[in-house]
């Protein structure tokens, strides 16, 4: 305990030791160990670009959402070419085809198909 005390008496009578020590201490505290530290001001604001990012994706499927629906309410035959492209709807005199490009097709896949 007195090595201590003397160690921070010797400290303490470095001039401007002191207040270098103190200095560093607050921006140490202030940097990083605060609740409002630099460094959570720094991801905050990775946060919020990110987020940013993401509002600007929403709004461009919701403008191309909202084109889809304006064509719907226009045009009829667009509801027809929606219902055959991504439902596979068909008339009755029709048949479907559905075409893949996957590489990577099991086997058994390939063998149990049948044609109507």
């Amino acid at each position: 305990m007195k090595k201590v005390k003397n160690f921070l008496l010797r400290i303490y009578h470095v001039r401007g030791l002191k207040y270098i020590v103190v200095v560093f201490l607050a921006v140490l505290f202030i940097g990083f160990l605060d609740e409002n530290s630099a460094w959570k001001h720094i991801r905050n604001q990775q946060y919020i670009s990110e987020l940013k990012e993401e509002i600007g994706e929403y709004e461009m499927r919701y403008n191309n959402d909202r084109a889809q629906i304006r064509e719907l309410e226009r045009n009829p035959k667009s509801i027809e070419k929606i219902a055959r492209e991504r439902y596979f709807m068909k008339a009755d005199d029709e048949d479907i085809f559905v075409l893949s490009d996957d590489e990577n097709v099991p086997s058994s896949v390939i063998s149990n198909e049948t044609a109507e």
